[in-house]
Protein backbone atom coordinates (compact mmCIF):
# COMPACT_ATOMS: atom_id res chain seq x y z
CA UNK A 1 0.00 0.00 0.00
CA UNK A 2 2.86 2.40 0.80
CA UNK A 3 4.38 1.75 -2.63
CA UNK A 4 0.98 2.30 -4.26
CA UNK A 5 0.57 5.68 -2.54
CA UNK A 6 4.09 6.79 -3.44
CA UNK A 7 3.64 5.86 -7.09
CA UNK A 8 0.25 7.58 -7.24
CA UNK A 9 1.62 10.77 -5.67
CA UNK A 10 4.54 10.72 -8.11
CA UNK A 11 2.03 10.44 -10.96
CA UNK A 12 0.21 13.48 -9.55
CA UNK A 13 3.51 15.33 -9.28
CA UNK A 14 4.49 14.55 -12.88
CA UNK A 15 1.15 14.74 -14.68
CA UNK A 16 -0.56 17.59 -12.81
CA UNK A 17 -0.06 20.77 -10.81
CA UNK A 18 -1.55 19.26 -7.67
CA UNK A 19 1.05 20.22 -5.05
CA UNK A 20 3.21 17.33 -3.94
CA UNK A 21 6.05 19.29 -2.39
CA UNK A 22 8.28 19.65 0.63
CA UNK A 23 8.40 16.77 3.07
CA UNK A 24 5.71 14.90 1.16
CA UNK A 25 7.76 15.05 -2.05
CA UNK A 26 10.85 13.93 -0.14
CA UNK A 27 8.90 10.95 1.22
CA UNK A 28 7.62 10.06 -2.24
CA UNK A 29 11.10 10.16 -3.74
CA UNK A 30 12.03 9.81 -7.38
CA UNK A 31 13.82 7.47 -9.73
CA UNK A 32 13.33 6.59 -13.42
CA UNK A 33 12.01 3.19 -12.33
CA UNK A 34 9.47 4.83 -10.01
CA UNK A 35 8.31 7.14 -12.80
CA UNK A 36 7.80 4.15 -15.09
CA UNK A 37 5.77 2.44 -12.37
CA UNK A 38 3.76 5.61 -11.69
CA UNK A 39 2.53 5.61 -15.30
CA UNK A 40 0.07 2.91 -14.25
CA UNK A 41 -1.69 5.59 -12.20
CA UNK A 42 -2.10 8.05 -15.07
CA UNK A 43 -5.85 7.19 -15.24
CA UNK A 44 -5.90 7.61 -11.46
CA UNK A 45 -4.82 11.22 -11.99
CA UNK A 46 -7.87 11.43 -14.25
CA UNK A 47 -10.00 10.31 -11.30
CA UNK A 48 -8.86 13.35 -9.31
CA UNK A 49 -8.90 15.92 -12.12
CA UNK A 50 -12.17 14.62 -13.59
CA UNK A 51 -13.75 14.35 -10.15
CA UNK A 52 -12.87 17.93 -9.21
CA UNK A 53 -14.05 19.31 -12.58
CA UNK A 54 -17.28 17.30 -12.33
CA UNK A 55 -17.86 18.61 -8.80
CA UNK A 56 -17.25 22.21 -9.90
CA UNK A 57 -19.60 21.71 -12.86
CA UNK A 58 -22.31 20.24 -10.61
CA UNK A 59 -21.97 23.13 -8.14
CA UNK A 60 -22.14 25.77 -10.86
CA UNK A 61 -25.21 24.23 -12.47
CA UNK A 62 -26.83 24.06 -9.03
CA UNK A 63 -26.30 27.74 -8.18
CA UNK A 64 -26.53 29.41 -11.58
CA UNK A 65 -29.95 30.61 -12.68
CA UNK A 66 -31.61 28.35 -15.19
CA UNK A 67 -31.34 29.20 -18.83
CA UNK A 68 -29.52 28.42 -22.02
CA UNK A 69 -26.24 30.00 -20.86
CA UNK A 70 -25.84 28.12 -17.56
CA UNK A 71 -24.31 24.99 -19.18
CA UNK A 72 -21.99 27.22 -21.22
CA UNK A 73 -20.75 29.10 -18.15
CA UNK A 74 -20.22 25.81 -16.31
CA UNK A 75 -18.36 24.37 -19.32
CA UNK A 76 -16.00 27.34 -19.54
CA UNK A 77 -15.22 27.46 -15.83
CA UNK A 78 -14.89 23.68 -15.61
CA UNK A 79 -12.38 23.79 -18.46
CA UNK A 80 -10.47 26.55 -16.64
CA UNK A 81 -10.25 24.35 -13.55
CA UNK A 82 -8.96 21.39 -15.58
CA UNK A 83 -6.28 23.55 -17.21
CA UNK A 84 -5.20 24.95 -13.84
CA UNK A 85 -5.01 21.47 -12.31
CA UNK A 86 -2.86 20.09 -15.12
CA UNK A 87 -0.88 23.23 -15.93
CA UNK A 88 -2.01 22.88 -19.56
CA UNK A 89 0.41 19.94 -19.70
CA UNK A 90 -1.53 18.05 -22.36
CA UNK A 91 -2.61 21.13 -24.29
CA UNK A 92 1.07 22.02 -24.61
CA UNK A 93 1.72 18.60 -26.10
CA UNK A 94 -1.11 19.10 -28.57
CA UNK A 95 0.33 22.47 -29.62
CA UNK A 96 3.83 21.05 -30.12
CA UNK A 97 2.54 18.12 -32.17
CA UNK A 98 0.42 20.42 -34.35
CA UNK A 99 3.39 22.72 -34.92
CA UNK A 100 5.77 19.88 -35.71
CA UNK A 101 3.61 17.72 -37.94
CA UNK A 102 1.83 20.68 -39.47
CA UNK A 103 5.00 22.65 -40.05
CA UNK A 104 7.06 20.07 -41.90
CA UNK A 105 6.66 16.81 -43.79
CA UNK A 106 10.23 15.88 -42.93
CA UNK A 107 10.44 13.63 -39.87
CA UNK A 108 13.63 15.07 -38.39
CA UNK A 109 12.53 18.64 -38.96
CA UNK A 110 9.13 17.89 -37.38
CA UNK A 111 10.83 16.50 -34.27
CA UNK A 112 13.07 19.57 -34.12
CA UNK A 113 10.06 21.89 -34.28
CA UNK A 114 8.30 19.90 -31.54
CA UNK A 115 11.23 20.53 -29.20
CA UNK A 116 10.96 24.30 -29.70
CA UNK A 117 9.25 25.92 -26.70
CA UNK A 118 7.71 28.61 -28.88
CA UNK A 119 4.14 28.12 -30.11
CA UNK A 120 3.58 28.55 -33.83
CA UNK A 121 0.47 29.14 -35.89
CA UNK A 122 -0.47 25.47 -36.16
CA UNK A 123 -0.10 24.97 -32.42
CA UNK A 124 -2.10 28.05 -31.49
CA UNK A 125 -4.89 27.15 -33.90
CA UNK A 126 -4.99 23.56 -32.63
CA UNK A 127 -5.28 24.59 -28.97
CA UNK A 128 -7.90 27.26 -29.66
CA UNK A 129 -10.02 24.86 -31.70
CA UNK A 130 -9.61 22.08 -29.11
CA UNK A 131 -10.69 24.33 -26.23
CA UNK A 132 -13.56 25.74 -28.25
CA UNK A 133 -14.76 22.27 -29.20
CA UNK A 134 -14.43 21.09 -25.59
CA UNK A 135 -16.48 23.98 -24.23
CA UNK A 136 -19.19 23.59 -26.87
CA UNK A 137 -19.48 19.84 -26.37
CA UNK A 138 -19.61 20.19 -22.57
CA UNK A 139 -22.28 22.86 -22.90
CA UNK A 140 -24.25 20.53 -25.15
CA UNK A 141 -23.94 17.70 -22.62
CA UNK A 142 -24.85 20.13 -19.83
CA UNK A 143 -28.09 20.95 -21.64
CA UNK A 144 -28.98 17.25 -21.37
CA UNK A 145 -28.73 17.28 -17.59
CA UNK A 146 -26.32 17.65 -14.70
CA UNK A 147 -25.75 13.90 -14.37
CA UNK A 148 -24.92 13.58 -18.05
CA UNK A 149 -22.24 16.26 -18.16
CA UNK A 150 -20.70 15.36 -14.78
CA UNK A 151 -20.50 11.68 -15.73
CA UNK A 152 -19.02 12.58 -19.10
CA UNK A 153 -16.37 14.83 -17.57
CA UNK A 154 -15.29 12.26 -15.02
CA UNK A 155 -15.13 9.33 -17.43
CA UNK A 156 -13.48 11.34 -20.22
CA UNK A 157 -10.60 12.35 -17.96
CA UNK A 158 -10.04 8.75 -16.85
CA UNK A 159 -10.46 7.01 -20.22
CA UNK A 160 -8.41 9.57 -22.18
CA UNK A 161 -5.47 9.01 -19.82
CA UNK A 162 -5.53 5.26 -20.41
CA UNK A 163 -4.96 5.30 -24.18
CA UNK A 164 -1.51 7.02 -24.11
CA UNK A 165 -0.16 4.14 -22.04
CA UNK A 166 -1.13 1.71 -24.78
CA UNK A 167 0.73 3.96 -27.22
CA UNK A 168 3.84 3.63 -25.07
CA UNK A 169 3.43 -0.12 -25.28
CA UNK A 170 2.94 -0.21 -29.05
CA UNK A 171 5.41 2.40 -30.34
CA UNK A 172 9.09 3.17 -29.72
CA UNK A 173 10.17 6.47 -28.23
CA UNK A 174 11.71 8.76 -30.87
CA UNK A 175 12.24 11.97 -28.92
CA UNK A 176 15.44 13.44 -27.53
CA UNK A 177 16.52 10.78 -25.05
CA UNK A 178 18.79 13.14 -23.13
CA UNK A 179 16.36 16.02 -22.73
CA UNK A 180 12.95 14.38 -22.72
CA UNK A 181 10.98 14.31 -19.49
CA UNK A 182 9.10 11.29 -20.87
CA UNK A 183 12.28 9.25 -21.44
CA UNK A 184 11.78 7.04 -18.35
CA UNK A 185 8.36 6.16 -19.76
CA UNK A 186 9.91 5.35 -23.12
CA UNK A 187 11.66 2.25 -21.82
CA UNK A 188 8.31 0.50 -22.24
CA UNK A 189 5.46 0.17 -19.82
CA UNK A 190 5.16 -3.28 -18.29
CA UNK A 191 2.15 -5.50 -18.84
CA UNK A 192 1.40 -5.28 -15.12
CA UNK A 193 1.40 -1.49 -15.18
CA UNK A 194 -0.83 -1.46 -18.24
CA UNK A 195 -3.27 -3.82 -16.54
CA UNK A 196 -3.27 -1.61 -13.45
CA UNK A 197 -4.15 1.38 -15.63
CA UNK A 198 -6.97 -0.56 -17.26
CA UNK A 199 -8.22 -1.47 -13.78
CA UNK A 200 -8.37 2.24 -12.88
CA UNK A 201 -10.45 2.74 -16.02
CA UNK A 202 -12.71 -0.25 -15.32
CA UNK A 203 -13.39 0.90 -11.76
CA UNK A 204 -14.61 4.22 -13.16
CA UNK A 205 -16.77 2.70 -15.89
CA UNK A 206 -18.39 -0.26 -14.12
CA UNK A 207 -20.48 1.67 -11.54
CA UNK A 208 -21.70 4.08 -14.20
CA UNK A 209 -22.83 1.27 -16.50
CA UNK A 210 -24.67 -0.31 -13.56
CA UNK A 211 -26.29 2.96 -12.44
CA UNK A 212 -27.36 4.13 -15.89
CA UNK A 213 -30.50 2.85 -17.59
CA UNK A 214 -29.53 0.39 -20.31
CA UNK A 215 -30.58 2.68 -23.14
CA UNK A 216 -28.37 5.49 -21.83
CA UNK A 217 -25.52 3.07 -21.21
CA UNK A 218 -25.39 2.84 -24.99
CA UNK A 219 -24.20 6.45 -25.06
CA UNK A 220 -21.16 5.54 -22.96
CA UNK A 221 -20.47 2.62 -25.27
CA UNK A 222 -20.54 4.96 -28.26
CA UNK A 223 -18.22 7.37 -26.42
CA UNK A 224 -15.76 4.55 -25.76
CA UNK A 225 -15.91 3.55 -29.41
CA UNK A 226 -15.17 7.13 -30.47
CA UNK A 227 -12.11 7.28 -28.19
CA UNK A 228 -10.87 3.96 -29.58
CA UNK A 229 -11.16 5.29 -33.13
CA UNK A 230 -9.42 8.53 -32.13
CA UNK A 231 -6.59 6.56 -30.54
CA UNK A 232 -6.25 4.40 -33.64
CA UNK A 233 -5.99 7.49 -35.84
CA UNK A 234 -3.33 9.07 -33.60
CA UNK A 235 -1.38 5.82 -33.37
CA UNK A 236 -1.33 5.40 -37.14
CA UNK A 237 -0.44 9.07 -37.65
CA UNK A 238 2.54 8.98 -35.30
CA UNK A 239 3.74 5.64 -36.64
CA UNK A 240 3.60 6.89 -40.23
CA UNK A 241 4.99 10.39 -39.68
CA UNK A 242 7.45 9.87 -36.82
CA UNK A 243 8.01 6.14 -36.55
CA UNK A 244 7.18 6.32 -32.84
CA UNK A 245 6.06 8.70 -30.09
CA UNK A 246 7.37 11.58 -28.00
CA UNK A 247 6.04 12.99 -24.74
CA UNK A 248 4.15 15.59 -26.74
CA UNK A 249 2.44 12.82 -28.69
CA UNK A 250 1.10 11.38 -25.43
CA UNK A 251 -0.36 14.74 -24.41
CA UNK A 252 -1.92 15.25 -27.83
CA UNK A 253 -3.43 11.77 -27.70
CA UNK A 254 -4.99 12.49 -24.31
CA UNK A 255 -6.57 15.68 -25.62
CA UNK A 256 -7.94 14.12 -28.79
CA UNK A 257 -9.33 11.11 -26.94
CA UNK A 258 -10.98 13.35 -24.34
CA UNK A 259 -12.68 15.35 -27.08
CA UNK A 260 -13.69 12.14 -28.84
CA UNK A 261 -15.33 10.90 -25.65
CA UNK A 262 -17.43 14.07 -25.31
CA UNK A 263 -18.44 13.91 -28.97
CA UNK A 264 -19.29 10.22 -28.71
CA UNK A 265 -21.33 10.81 -25.58
CA UNK A 266 -23.35 13.54 -27.27
CA UNK A 267 -23.90 11.46 -30.41
CA UNK A 268 -24.71 8.34 -28.40
CA UNK A 269 -27.19 10.20 -26.23
CA UNK A 270 -28.93 11.48 -29.33
CA UNK A 271 -29.09 8.00 -30.86
CA UNK A 272 -30.49 6.48 -27.67
CA UNK A 273 -33.06 9.21 -27.07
Amino acid sequence: MTQFIRHYLLALQFFSRVPVTGRLAAWVGYSPAMLRASAAHFPGVGWLVGGVVAAVTWLLLAVLPGGAFAPLVAAVLGTVVSVLMTGAFHEDGLADVADGLGGSQNRDRALEIMKDSRVGAFGAIAVVLALLLKVVLLAQLGSLGVAVVCTSVFLAHVVSRTWPLLMIRLLPHVGDAAGSKSKPLADQITVGALLAAILWCFMALAPVFIAYPAIKGVAIGVALAFTAVAFGVMLRWFRRRLGGFTGDCLGATQQVCELAFYLGMAVGWGLSA
